[in-house]
């Protein structure tokens, strides 16, 4: 995945992606920035293509263009119209963390949710969103739930 420059943001379906999806949006609009939403997904995250028969096992390129088409789905229904036409969308067969520590060498702000779809919802911080704190190449905002 090339990214060079603008705003990448991390969207796995969840409410707090979704928030930071909006807010990565604003983010991009204040800049005058590209918006990168990255959605990284594993056979175990990604939701099974529909046309593929029971009982068979989807091809990579088959969970890949799910996986895509999902997110594109995802952003059409929280950006405007022609904002969503024009966000650029990176569906990436890799662990969350990597994937976005990988965008954020050639963003210039990554975007996270506070909480993802991880299990443990004691946390006050996702793992992934603590990697990128720790890790990340460029500035993260990290985005907490509206109240």
């Amino acid at each position: 995945m090339q990214i060079d420059g603008g705003v990448v943001v991390g969207v796995d379906g969840s409410a707090s992606s979704v928030r930071a999806l909006q807010l990565a949006d604003e983010e991009a609009q204040r800049r005058d920035a590209l918006l990168h939403v990255v959605r990284a997904w594993s056979i175990r995250t990604a939701p099974r293509p529909t046309d593929c028969p029971p009982n068979t096992i989807p091809s990579m390129d088959a969970f890949h263009e799910t996986v895509a088409a999902d997110t594109r789905q995802v952003v059409a229904g929280q950006l405007a119209e022609q904002r969503a036409a024009a966000a650029h969308i990176h569906a990436v067969h890799s662990p969350p963390p990597q994937a976005l520590l990988s965008a954020s060498k050639g963003a210039d702000l990554l975007v996270v949710g506070h909480r993802g779809r991880g299990g443990f919802a004691g946390l006050m911080l996702g793992s992934v969103a603590e990697q990128c704190v720790r890790h990340a190449a460029c500035p993260v905002l990290v985005v907490r739930p509206s109240v």
